[in-house]
């Protein structure tokens, strides 16, 4: 059974409906992700080249998908897992169909892929992918059974950590870092180019977009600690920054963007973005490695390296209305 302490400041107290949910155990070592939608939770088995898929509306043992490699990072839809694996000879992109527990789709890619995102429609991929001296972005088109690709940039030692494609699938998001510092990529997904840069500073760990297309980059480093940057869609300008823990690892935004839920060790802070306060701390009985919402923002699930899912309840979002309708 998880541990789990929710402790609100006095602003918050009153209005605090965070709490304990269940939990379960997978039992297949460290998860290095997670992601859930409206009925299931996908967990990436990190050492055990499997992922797990916990069905969020019932009590059964979840149900494990070998894969040909070890998972380090899940996009989700409705019936879908988008899984990347490592592997000695080669990463790839594994399509799972979440329903049936199959892996439904494999599309091989050159050089080191960290991370992937998918679009609303979930007809296209976005893979991040690390060469010796440059950062692309492979683009699995899973219609039209393809791969392109999208130049972002060259030199050494440079990485991407976060990816996220905005609510209206027209802009993907890239967190570019490099050894001297960070930037916000922005591409066009309908021409496949970069359009913008926005300088960031910092590494960035995790990149999420509200409904009203408000961009959050989190970034993390000895000197700076924890922050949260917030970029203006309209501007592509950085319009806030404020503190978010010691080093925080990963980031999940409410769809209103009024919370923000950031992994920091044993620990989930809470975040309003609007003030820029603490609300909350949860702190759990093991390091936490990743966090996700379901598609309605009432659930939050926090992924450790004990290899358990712990449930929260968490307020659901305001409904908004997004700028691109």
């Amino acid at each position: 059974m998880a541990s789990v302490s929710v402790r609100a400041n006095a602003a918050a107290l009153n209005d605090s409906r965070t709490a304990f949910a269940g939990s379960v155990t997978v039992n297949r070592g460290p998860i290095a992700t997670v992601a859930a939608n409206t009925g299931a939770i996908v967990a990436a088995n990190l050492g055990d080249d499997s992922v797990a898929v916990v069905r969020a509306d019932a009590a059964a043992v979840p149900a494990l998908v070998e894969l040909d490699g070890a998972p380090v990072a899940v996009s989700l839809t409705e019936d879908r897992a988008f899984v990347v694996t490592s592997a000695a000879e080669a990463d790839c992109l594994t399509i799972v169909d979440i329903r049936t527990n199959a892996v439904v789709a494999e599309y091989p890619l050159a050089f080191t892929v960290t991370a992937v995102a998918v679009s609303p429609d979930g007809k296209r991929a976005y893979a991040a992918r690390t060469g010796d001296d440059h950062v692309d972005i492979a683009v699995v088109d899973t219609t039209a059974d393809r791969v392109g690709t999208i130049d972002i940039a060259a030199g050494a030692a440079t990485s991407i950590d976060g990816l996220v494609v905005d609510p209206s699938g027209r802009r993907l998001y890239v967190g570019v870092s490099t050894a001297t510092g960070s930037r916000l990529v922005v591409v066009d997904t309908e021409t496949a180019r970069v359009h913008r840069t926005v300088a960031i500073g910092a590494p960035i760990r995790q990149l999420a977009v509200a409904a009203d297309g408000t961009i959050y980059v989190l970034t993390s480093d000895l000197r700076n600690r924890g922050v949260i940057k917030t970029v203006d869609p309209a501007r592509l300008a950085v319009t806030a920054g404020f503190a978010a823990g010691t080093l925080p690892i990963d980031m999940v935004l409410s769809a209103d963007g009024a919370r923000a839920y950031v992994v920091d060790y044993d620990e989930v802070s809470v975040l309003c973005p609007l003030t820029h306060e603490v609300v909350e701390t949860i702190t759990l009985g093991a390091r936490a490695t990743a966090i996700a919402l379901n598609t309605p923002g009432d659930r939050l699930y926090i992924a450790d390296v004990d290899g358990q899912i712990t449930a929260l309840r968490v307020p659901a979002p305001a409904p908004t209305y997004a700028p691109f309708d």
